[in-house]
């Protein structure tokens, strides 16, 4: 059991690496001010009027890096600092989250089954570490696997849910950066910069995904290695 914590140990010290160059880049492009004046929520405004998006509310909501779009009511959630900041990191952050509600508007597929995921992933999510924990201590006293094997389905199911958020991100990230850069609303260093602050913010998403990946291979190698004894 101890590989697991380990493996464990080792993503979260990543994890927080990775977090902290994210708050380090957009502390870094939230002192940058944008030529155009423009806040977070003009932004945000602007680019889903230029894709003809007109049902999509723009709200501010606390905390910090607490941004997200919500497909369920139709909502672009900025945090004050992006939702009121003149700077390139509110813009960055705005673009990118109104580049989801680009995704909604268009069906883009990769967000449409992530969404579906969504009920089914909290359900498994309220077993899988009691699955896991009982599975693993079952399977150490009698040998019997069934139950493991029920936790490590459950945590393939999170693991998916963890890759197919990738390309939902990225995807979100380039609808952003092509839109300020073809309607000119940053300069080229501004759009560098927002650049650098979101593939920072997607390195977080990766850095779960491959966390996860690790996590779930050493599962497996649980449970084959159990059955080749």
């Amino acid at each position: 059991m101890m590989g697991i914590f380990v493996i464990t140990l080792v993503f979260a010290g990543i994890g927080m690496l990775v977090q902290s160059r994210l708050k380090s880049k957009f502390k870094q492009y939230s002192e940058v001010s944008l030529q155009n004046g423009l806040s977070g929520k003009e932004i945000a405004e602007k680019m889903l009027r230029d894709n003809n998006i007109f049902d999509v509310r723009i709200v501010s909501v606390e905390g910090q890096l607490t941004d997200h779009y919500n497909p369920s009511d139709k909502t672009v959630n900025l945090s004050p600092d992006v939702y009121q900041g003149r700077s390139v990191s509110a813009a960055a952050v705005a673009a990118h989250e109104c580049g989801h509600a680009v995704q909604h508007a268009v069906a883009y597929s990769m967000l449409g089954f992530r969404s579906a995921m969504v009920p089914v992933l909290n359900i498994a999510n309220n077993f899988m570490p009691i699955a896991l924990s009982i599975g693993m201590m079952i399977l150490y006293s009698t040998g019997n696997r069934m139950v493991l094997m029920v936790g490590v389905t459950l945590f393939a199911l999170a693991t998916l849910f963890s890759f197919v958020t990738l390309p939902v991100e990225f995807d979100a990230s380039n609808r952003a950066l092509a839109w300020m850069e073809s309607k000119n609303v940053v300069t080229q260093t501004e759009h560098d910069g927002a650049k650098d602050a979101l593939w920072w913010a997607a390195m977080t998403y990766v850095a779960a995904a491959v966390g996860m990946l690790a996590q779930l291979l050493y599962y497996v190698s649980m449970l084959s290695g159990r059955r080749n004894n």
